[in-house]
């Protein structure tokens, strides 16, 4: 969501005539775009913060912007400390750069992280790759986990309409893009604030009725979205997936914790026997289908067979890739002030007995790849190996093999897999023929 959200900053400042520069010490406009899921990512901000201010002494028309969420959860108190900022904006904002920069030029100190509506995008994203894209189909949040500071930095749900991302699609199918990401920070969500209600009594916007609306667009090959609530992932979903030939078999479900009295004190709204009968569900449809998810190690409370119950969880379901994090105590949120706080020793403890699980199941389930033939969509060149191309397996496998980047950027690839490792794939391509 950080990355489209810097992507469309990116667009509006080359816009208005800036040009881009590698080194962020020749600039004379610095954006920071922040993200506060995690503590460390805020104390970076304020070091690179610290750097920028020293050198706005020597040049002061150094212009300083620190967008995103935490400028919106720190506010005025980022001026207090920086007072060299210029501007402080939240991700709600994003659009609104081009006006906001206008009030600095003009010699403003600026902060923009009131609750607004959203416009609608007519920002054009400078996109970092030619070959896949993220569109956001859905902005905010209206869950209130816990531990997540995601509701208080980016605001209430609020969906875009099925006619703006599907004419932001086709676009991207113009200019050649094979791949879409369409992106919400709980996009099961997508619709439930749009007007308009089936006779049936359900929401006439859901996001299986967006995937079956914008499926057929020209020139794009693959649909991928993220990220899913477990509260609202339905069999009908499901099944829009399993019928859509453009729906990337991949799903990202985040669970959080194997434990019902640590999702309960999460907030989650689900058990893990209903999060295994979602997954149940996906493999009774299409029973290669990659799972992937997040979960936190360390919540406030957590005991050593609460902790057990979530690798219990992994080593039973098998995920395909897992993001894992140690619990971090985010300002405003309910869990930050609980007493019952796990030490550093115990939550680094119980992330790298995850980790190594993790690394183990996926190993497992990369083994089901073994000399198939698989479709790989070329994005790079591969860093390390510049005879090789890389790209992804619809299951969402990162995959080697030998071939001449310039000739197969953006094109989708039969490629038999000759080598598996935990979370990537080696394969050689073939032709139609062999």
């Amino acid at each position: 969501m950080n990355k489209a959200d810097s992507e469309r900053m990116a667009g509006i400042l080359e816009d208005m005539g800036f040009e881009w520069s590698e080194d962020p010490n020749d600039a004379n406009l610095i954006l920071y775009n922040t993200c506060t899921i995690r503590d460390n990512a805020e104390q970076k901000v304020y070091s690179y913060l610290g750097r920028q201010a020293k050198r706005k002494h020597e040049q002061p028309d150094l212009t300083i912007v620190v967008a995103g969420c935490v400028a919106q959860q720190e506010g005025e108190s980022l001026l207090r400390r920086v007072p060299e900022v210029d501007m402080v904006m939240g991700p709600q904002h994003a659009n609104r750069l081009k006006d906001l920069l206008q009030q600095v030029f003009d010699g403003n100190q600026v902060v923009a992280t009131e609750p607004i509506h959203i416009m609608e995008d007519i920002t054009k994203p400078r996109r970092d790759t030619t070959v896949t894209a993220w569109v956001n189909v859905i902005y905010g949040c209206n869950e209130r986990c816990t531990y997540c500071v995601v509701p208080n930095v980016r605001g209430v749900e609020q969906s875009r309409t099925p006619e703006a991302i599907r004419s932001e699609m086709e676009e991207l199918g113009r200019q050649g893009y094979k791949e879409v990401t369409l992106l919400g920070q709980n996009i099961d969500a997508y619709g439930r604030d749009l007007p308009g209600v089936t006779p049936e009594g359900r929401h006439q916007h859901t996001l299986t009725d967006l995937l079956y609306y914008v499926h057929d667009v020209p020139g794009i090959e693959r649909i991928r979205f993220a990220t899913s609530h477990p509260r609202y992932f339905t069999e009908r979903l499901i099944k829009a997936c399993a019928e859509l030939p453009k729906l990337c078999e991949h799903f990202h479900i985040p669970f959080q914790s194997g434990d019902n009295e640590v999702l309960k004190r999460m907030s989650r709204g689900y058990t893990h026997e209903k999060y295994r009968r979602i997954i149940d569900t996906i493999r009774q449809y299409m029973p290669d289908a990659s799972i992937s998810a997040d979960a936190i190690v360390g919540f406030p409370g957590e005991t050593e067979a609460q902790f057990e119950n979530t690798l219990k969880l992994v080593e039973d379901i098998g995920f395909d890739q897992l993001n894992t994090a140690a619990y971090s105590p985010r300002p405003g949120t309910p869990a930050a002030v609980w007493d019952e706080q796990l030490s550093e020793d115990v939550k680094s403890d119980r992330l790298q007995r995850l980790n190594h699980l993790v690394a183990i199941k996926a190993a497992e389930r990369s083994q089901r790849y073994m000399g198939r033939i698989e479709e790989v969509l070329v994005e790079e060149q591969n860093p390390k190996d510049k005879t090789q191309v890389m790209g992804r397996t619809r299951g969402n496998r990162l995959t080697f093999f030998t071939g001449d980047i310039q000739e197969l950027k953006g094109q989708l690839v039969n490629v038999k897999i000759t080598e598996v490792r935990a979370f990537s794939l080696t394969g050689v391509s073939v032709t139609s023929d062999q």
